[in-house]
Formats: C-alpha cells, structure tokens, sequence
C-alpha cells in the first residue's frame, strides 16, 4: 500500500516543478552536528563551559528558536525526519544497516529544492542507509538516489564500522583494512576516544574526518561561487558533522582549551570547523543571500557524574540525554540566520521539529506539497519572519516522537507532554556505558521504580526539567493526549 501511495505521489510531484526559483531565493545551508546537548552553547545556556564563538555568532545575527525538536532522539531517526518530513516512528528504522530507510520515490527537501532551481549538495554523515552489495560496488539508495546532485561523505558515526569515505554513490577506497576497538580511561564505555574494531579503508584517520568535511564542504561553496551571480542556481548544502559524537578526537590546539574536558574540546573544534564554513560563505559574498540553519541531530551523552565533575550540563537543565524520550533527548538549539528577513538577535518560542523543513521550504517558493509529502511537516516561516501565519496555513499544535530505545511514544501538546510508560525510554538509567549496540543495552528501558505511576505527564510550561509526574491528578488531560497520540499514531499523517 505504501509503495502505491509513492507511485501516486510521484504522478502529483511533477507538478511541484512549476514554481522555478528567482534570484531572490536564497540559498540554505544546513549544519547538523552529532549528539551536541542543548546546554553546550552559550547562547543557549549562559554556564557553559564551552566557548562556541561561532555557532553563537550565527545566534546574534538570527533567531534562537527554544522550543525545537529531534523527530527522534538518535541519529537515524532524526536524520530522516529532518530529510523527508516524516515522523520516523512510521517506518522500520532498524534496517538501515542493510538498506535506505527513504523510499525511491519519496520526496527529501533536496529533490523538492531540485525542482526549485536548486544546485544540491551534501556533505558528511549519511546514517539513513544504502542497498549494499559489497564496498567495492555501487551503493545505491543514498544522497544521490534521494536529491542531491553531489555527495562525499561516511555512511555513519564515526565509531560504527565500516570506515570509509563514499562520492556521490561509490567508496573512494573500501574498507579492506582492519582497525582495532578504542576506549578512554576514566570515561564510559560510549565516551571518549571510543571507536568499534572493524573494517577501514587505507590511509583513512579517524581524526581526519571532520577537516575533511569542512573541505569538502568550502569546495562546494567555493565552486559554486565561481559559477557568477548571473549564471548560478542557487546552492542547497546540507553539512552533516559526525560530531561531536565519539571519538572525541581534538585536535591539538583545542586539548585542554575548554572546561569539559575533552568532549568540550571536541565541541570546540566543531565550532572552528563550522566557522571556516561560515568565513567560505563570506569571502565569496554569499552570505547575505544564504539561510544558514543550524541544530544537533540529538542530545549528549553525558552523565550526571559528568555534570559533578566538570560543573558543565551540556543538557542546560533539562532531563535526561541521547535516546530518552525526556526532553534532553529531543529538544536541541536550533538557530536560523537569513539576513535581510530574520532579525537579528532574535528569540521563538514557537514548537517546531526538523519534519518542518520540508513544509517551510514549501512555502518559501510558494510550493503546494502533494498530500504524500511531508505527512509530518509544518511551515514555521511565520515564526521566523515574526508574523502570523496565513489563514490557510497548517501550524503546528503538537509533536509525537517514540524514543530510542526502549520504543516509548511521547506526544507534546500545548503546555502538557505525555509519556506512554516509565522510565526514559532511552540511554539513562542503564547500566552506566555499556555499549548499546554491542550489549543489547537498546532494547532496554530505564529503570523505574515499580511504585511509579503507569505513564508520565509533565507541564512543560512550569516544570520543563520534567521532576513533578502529574499523571495521577489528571486523568482528563491523560484520556486527551492517549486520543490525540493514537489518532496520529493510526493515520498516515498529522499535517
């Protein structure tokens, strides 16, 4: 049914091609970086530890948005979401190993930009997976196949093998080297200079891959600059950061530079890394006609004796970290600057989730989506531009995500959210470090006590560290959110 509802859709998508782009839109780059908390900026959190001149420089000449979420609270997840505008609890994310989770014909906010007049590049971290039929062959199903016109990038975190770089849809040289397992003394099992042993291609240094992905991406900015204004489409990149994700590998003139030790390093490198991209934007004068969107993928890995340690919360106050269905897990900085239509040192308040690209995109180019595109997507350009949104306009009102690994559904509606079980769903409260990959720590849920309520609900509006379970006095509002997450759950689509 799926497959047929994709056949029709790409009938309707045709007909997206109508409006071609002018001069006057611009150009977007997107920068995602890997399990960044929503306290590690200073911009969002005014005790970190971390200085991040350049990431809260893009916060000084755009718009915070506060209220921003993850489509899920790990790095596939997420990246799909944020890709097709499609909640990803709608499909079996678990394949990606073996092949894509975007379906051929389903749109990505790069195949609708394509059709907008856009040139569309990616560089870096995929993790939304390929047809594989061994390294030294085609790999099908990737950006290539779903948008973008160019990719260099890894298929995945830069601590799950096989190591190796990819162009556009083939490995540069595959992964027919073996590296051992790395961890760090006085860190987790998950933390620190930590990688899996397995393959890895020749000549390939972990603690490469993020200049590399700078370069790769400056080259795309710089080539499409010499194109002359008068010639060139405009250019959608889309920077993904396997960072700072482990290894955390600084480089040596950020060791010992920040006060968290060395993931706070780490962080601090990403930052130069994203100002060298930020400078690329400038020296070739595009940077007042470029949209630079800025978030993490998920929250942090970082524990509450991290926090004792180093006196830095790289979760800036909210509960819980990576793959928890707690607010750490899912709600992350995200910065928009789009000079000439944002203003500058702005602040929203406004729920959105990265589904809401593809939606806001849409109506930037005065786009009507086919109904199979974006189910999940919202425009929120009202929000950034600080006016109302049209009448006709669809806005968001609530955001549902299942966790990541213990698989709770979560629904956010207005001040409430809802948690359909105990515990976090998710990395906290297992047992400390242990790989959940490699010790089926993924499948297990956090530990709860068995005198606890059945399910969670929270006023986000008062108690947005999630302390007070107010499940119990309010059975009304439960009965609400249970009609409100099965409705979503059970139909195909929220927009």
């Amino acid at each position: 049914m799926k497959k047929m509802t994709r056949y029709l859709y790409v009938l309707l998508f045709a007909g997206v091609a109508l409006n071609i782009a002018t001069a006057a839109a611009p150009n977007i780059v997107i920068i995602l970086v890997d399990d960044m908390g929503y306290g590690d900026l200073g911009s969002f959190n005014q005790n970190s530890k971390i200085a991040t001149p350049n990431i809260d420089s893009l916060a000084e000449e755009g718009m915070r948005f506060r209220d921003a979420h993850a489509p899920g609270p790990l790095c596939h997840m997420s990246r799909y979401g944020l890709m097709t505008g499609e909640y990803p609890f709608r499909i079996d994310v678990t394949v990606w190993p073996r092949e894509p989770l975007i379906d051929e014909n389903q749109m990505t906010i790069a195949s609708l930009l394509k059709t907008q007049g856009y040139s569309t590049s990616m560089v870096g971290k995929w993790h939304l997976g390929f047809w594989e039929n061994g390294y030294e062959n085609l790999l099908p199903g990737g950006p290539i196949d779903r948008g973008f016109d160019t990719y260099f990038g890894i298929r995945a975190s830069t601590d799950i093998p096989p190591y190796f770089y990819i162009r556009d849809n083939f490995a540069i040289s595959p992964p027919t080297e073996f590296i051992e397992s790395r961890n760090s003394e006085g860190w987790t099992n998950i933390q620190g200079e930590f990688w899996r042993e397995g393959g890895i291609a020749p000549g390939l240094a972990l603690k490469d891959v993020l200049p590399r992905f700078s370069n790769e991406a400056i080259d795309v900015i710089e080539d499409h600059a010499k194109q002359g204004k008068r010639s060139r489409d405009p250019l959608m990149l889309y920077l993904a950061y396997p960072a700072p994700h482990t290894p955390w590998l600084p480089s040596p003139e950020f060791v010992g530079k920040s006060g968290a030790s060395m993931y706070g390093d780490f962080l601090m490198m990403v930052d130069d890394q994203i100002g060298r991209v930020l400078n690329a934007l400038e020296a070739t004068d595009m940077a007042d006609d470029t949209m630079v969107i800025f978030t993490s993928d998920n929250g942090p890995v970082w524990y509450d004796e991290d926090v004792a340690r180093f006196d830095h919360d790289s979760s800036g106050g909210l509960r819980g970290m990576k793959s928890d269905a707690w607010e750490a897990g899912h709600r992350m900085p995200f910065i928009v600057r789009w000079p000439g239509e944002v203003k500058q040192g702005s602040v929203s308040d406004h729920l959105i989730c990265f589904t809401d690209l593809m939606a806001t995109f849409a109506e930037i180019h005065d786009v009507t989506l086919p109904r199979a595109a974006g189910p999940d997507s919202f425009s929120f350009l009202a929000a950034l531009k600080g006016k109302k949104p049209k009448k006709k306009t669809p806005t968001r009102e609530s955001f549902v995500m299942k966790s990541g690994s213990g698989g709770l559904m979560t629904i956010r509606s207005g001040d409430w959210k809802f948690i359909e079980g105990k515990g976090s769903g998710g990395f906290s409260g297992r047992v400390r470090g242990g790989d959940p990959l490699a010790t089926g720590g993924s499948k297990k849920r956090a530990a709860a006590n068995d005198d606890e309520p059945p399910a969670q609900l929270y006023l986000m509006s008062e108690d947005i560290g999630e302390t007070t379970n107010l499940y119990v006095e309010n059975p009304e509002i439960v009965s609400l959110l249970r009609e409100q997450l099965a409705e979503i759950m059970n139909t195909a689509r929220s927009r």
